[in-house]
């Protein structure tokens, strides 16, 4: 096989290997590259634990730090295991914008609008129209008392 061929190869591989979702998230993601650093270590620290001359049974029952390393390191394999299954996490934006300010303004208007009767009026006068001053008069006469007669008035006094 010529040198051409095979480094064709190998840049098709290295391709192939940078459009792996697994590679890019590993790229991204912090705390999952953190998790694979800290299970590695974990697993390098125990497999360097049993290679001191003892038994490798007696070891795994009997050496409580082997057996901190080993569950450290499973954890962090768990943990990676998820972060790369489960969707990128999203960063967390700023909180605030448009919305924000929209509301903002919306209970400044309120709070505005309770306090100055002045600003209140001039709100429902643009909404509903200047308020006409009421004068009732009435279209029919009123009743008025007919004055006593004479007969009356002159009947009584007797």
């Amino acid at each position: 096989m010529g040198a051409k061929k095979k480094a064709a190869k190998a840049g098709a591989a290295a391709a192939a290997v940078r459009r792996s979702p697994y590679v890019q998230r590993i790229a991204e993601d912090e705390e999952l590259r953190q998790n694979l650093w800290s299970a590695y270590e974990s697993a390098r620290a125990a497999v360097s634990r049993l290679g001191n001359g003892k038994h490798p049974s007696k070891q795994i029952f009997d050496d409580k730090r082997l057996q901190k390393d080993i569950k450290s390191a499973a954890e962090s394999f768990k943990d990676a295991s998820v972060a790369l299954r489960e969707a990128p996490k999203r960063r967390k934006r700023k909180r605030g914008g448009l919305g924000k300010l929209i509301l903002l303004g919306i209970v400044g208007g309120g709070v505005a609008l309770a306090v100055s009767e002045d600003l209140r009026k001039k709100v429902l006068d643009a909404l509903f129209g200047a308020e006409e001053e009421f004068e009732y008069t009435s279209t029919t006469a009123p009743a008025t008392p007919t004055p006593p007669s004479t007969s009356e008035t002159a009947s009584s006094t007797t």
